[in-house]
């Protein structure tokens, strides 16, 4: 499948998400330590809550119980971990040590809606990377995993284990898992149609787009 997605970006695929369903399907303002590597891959999902002792034990609700629990039922490999924050964009959700073990484990990479430290170290893994940003402050304290393996809200965007995602230095989209093939193709057709009229503006006449404009008034 992934043959399927030579040529194409972000933009190529919202586009034909567009023309398929109304939902909201992308994400974008994201940062990368690594925005020339694109991310695609079959979702595994952790949810991010506000930290709460009375419901909280650390020994369960930390990045390394989350990680191998989100991963359980499926082969990890190639898999991308989505994790969301809940309305926390600028907490970090794991750094470089904790997050070898995606690296540790061949998934493609990694998706949030937080910050992400160590992006040095990231960079050295060959793995996608796409988040809020980078800080320095680890947010263990703050918010921790609390669901595993379940429908999250990415940025505003519904995920669901098994869906696929695609990103870029644009940004990221949301593919259902049945329609991976249907929107990679029709993407295509969108992309060749954009490239002959892009090809088609080389030539055009000024004077009669205008008067075509001024006709449409």
């Amino acid at each position: 499948m992934k043959e399927l997605l030579k040529d194409l970006m972000a933009a190529d695929i919202v586009d034909a998400m567009m023309k398929t369903y109304q939902h909201k399907a992308h994400i974008i303002s994201l940062v990368s330590p690594t925005p020339e590597r694109a991310l695609f891959g079959k979702a595994v999902t952790i949810s991010f809550m506000p930290v709460r002792k009375d419901l909280m034990d650390e020994q369960v609700h930390s990045l390394g119980p989350a990680f191998y629990k989100s991963i359980q039922n499926y082969d990890p490999k190639d898999k991308v971990l989505v994790m969301a924050s809940n309305g926390h964009p600028d907490i970090s959700l794991g750094g470089g040590t904790k997050l070898s073990r995606v690296r540790n484990h061949q998934l493609s990479g990694v998706l949030c809606d937080g910050r992400l430290r160590d992006f040095d170290e990231l960079s050295t893994y060959g793995i996608a990377v796409y988040c809020k940003g980078e800080t320095t402050r680890a947010g263990g304290n703050m918010i921790q995993p609390y669901l595993t393996d379940v429908p999250v809200t990415v940025d505003g965007v519904t995920i669901v284990p098994g869906d696929y995602i695609y990103a870029d230095s644009s940004g990221a989209v949301v593919i259902p898992e049945n329609d991976l093939e249907q929107i990679l193709k029709l993407a295509h057709m969108i992309l060749q149609k954009t490239s002959h009229a892009a090809e088609a503006m080389k030539t055009e006449d000024p004077q009669a787009i205008m008067n075509q404009g001024s006709s449409e008034l």
